[in-house]
């Protein structure tokens, strides 16, 4: 596997991801638009990412059997023409239909970009880059589209335009299996899931981990607005802002790399997200709402990108990247939902209480599971003698180590060769040699007399 940027996996990651990233925009304007009730709205919305997380359900483990490019495609395709039609239309029944129809093609891509991420030597370093291109076009049409007009159709005909933009990196994917390869560069071979209970901690987690903060992501258009007393484009670029500074923190993720490891970024940002969460769900005004959500979109991305790390690192085939992706996509299809109910029954500082708090235990489970998976090396029992003897077993307990230098959590065991080796014959001895010269009686002298040299030379 070349060290080069995945360019072809950034750029579904961007386009699989750019629906969430957009969440609060297309609640608000389908709320507007269609004269609908904000819990309506965020059904709409939830019913988009539901589809979504279908596609990573439905496709996971798949991508290698039905190929890269070809799946890739298909889900771009779908999501162009689904949110396509969602933007072409007022008629509700077919915005619905349309949003779902476009979120399982971003699904679709996303299942993709995750499954190659996961075979990538750093996929660290992979989703960060996908995190860094959404966050700045996610930050750039939060910026333009205020200027462009009202209406849902603005949102839902960037997604899809976004997803045709995207086609043409496909040609860097290939059609089969050969495109998933393993980060020692050997294709991906089918087998049982590795580290079920971890991957099953951390898909349950991130479900709750993402609910809770689409809960807030989802109605931050409203609390900016309503209870900040905000317009449309304060509140636009005050999210555009935030996904600026979430470039920055993401390039600083990237930065720093696996030198804290997994389990200090993930558990003490999350319970960062939560005070950031609290802040912005009881903003009055610019300040405190422009604070509020600029922290908090700082520190998401860094977070998530250890997660996406942690999930790809259980398994080089990306089954386990997918499942918990797609447990997260879950979790943020119930978030607009959610947030909406809460606001509407306890309204929004206690929504935003109630929401830190869950965090706060959700950090316990996900720091436990990064502690586990990444403290130590996860190899089966002799795995490291066969394959690097003791050297390689100190490498992988060294925090940072040289990607290649110790087999990958997961990989398939390297097959044992016999080679047959022909016994070599004995070297002669000085007995079996004699003096030159006629043979016959001199060549018992000759013996007699190499034995006596044979003796001296002792």
């Amino acid at each position: 596997m070349s060290r080069r940027t995945p360019r072809p996996l950034v750029a579904l990651f961007t386009a699989g991801y750019l629906a969430p990233y957009l969440l609060p925009t297309v609640v608000g304007r389908l709320g507007d638009s269609l004269h609908l009730p904000p819990a309506q709205a965020g059904l709409i919305g939830s019913a988009l990412l539901m589809s979504s997380a279908a596609a990573g359900f439905t496709f996971a483990g798949r991508v290698d059997r039905l190929g890269p490019r070809t799946l890739a495609r298909a889900g771009l395709l779908l999501a162009a023409l689904g949110f396509g039609a969602a933007a072409a239309t007022s008629f509700v029944p077919l915005v619905v239909a349309g949003a779902m129809a476009g979120g399982f093609g971003s699904g679709t891509a996303t299942t993709v970009a995750a499954t190659g991420i996961a075979a990538q030597r750093d996929p660290h370093r992979a989703s960060t880059l996908g995190l860094l291109s959404v966050s700045a076009l996610a930050g750039a049409l939060y910026l333009t589209m205020p200027h462009l007009g009202t209406g849902h159709a603005l949102p839902f005909a960037a997604i899809a335009l976004t997803a045709l933009a995207t086609w043409p990196a496909t040609a860097g994917l290939e059609s089969g299996t050969a495109g998933l390869r393993t980060p020692a560069g050997q294709p991906t071979t089918a087998g049982p899931l590795p580290f079920r209970r971890s991957g099953l901690v951390l898909a349950a987690a991130m479900l709750c981990w993402s609910m809770a903060q689409n809960s807030l992501w989802g109605v931050s258009s409203r609390i900016g607005t309503d209870q900040a007393g905000l317009t449309e484009i304060t509140v636009g670029a005050v999210f555009a802002i935030a996904l600026g500074t979430a470039l920055v923190g993401v390039l600083g993720a990237g930065a720093l790399g696996s030198r804290l490891g997994r389990a200090l970024p993930i558990g003490a940002g999350t319970a960062l997200i939560a005070g950031c969460i609290v802040v912005s769900a009881r903003a009055d005004g610019l300040a405190s709402f422009a604070t509020g959500e600029i922290a908090w979109n700082t520190l998401y991305p860094v977070v998530l990108s250890y997660l996406i790390g942690l999930a790809a690192s259980l398994d080089p085939r990306g089954r386990w990247a997918v499942l918990v992706g797609s447990a997260a996509s879950l979790g943020t299809a119930c978030g607009p939902l959610t947030g909406s109910v809460l606001s509407q029954t306890a309204g929004y500082p206690a929504m935003g209480t109630t929401l830190a708090v869950a965090l706060l235990v959700l950090a316990l489970p996900l720091t436990a599971v990064a502690l586990h998976t990444g403290g130590s090396p996860l190899l089966r029992p002799g795995t490291v003698r066969r394959r690097g003897g003791a050297p390689a077993a100190l490498v992988a307990g060294v925090t940072g180590a040289p990607a290649g230098a110790v087999p990958q959590m997961g990989a398939p065991e390297q097959a044992v060769v016999e080679i047959t080796v022909s016994t070599p014959q004995p070297a002669p001895t000085q007995e079996e040699f004699s003096t030159a010269g006629p043979r016959g009686g001199s060549a018992a002298f000759g013996q007699s007399s190499n034995a006596n040299a044979s003796t001296s030379a002792r």
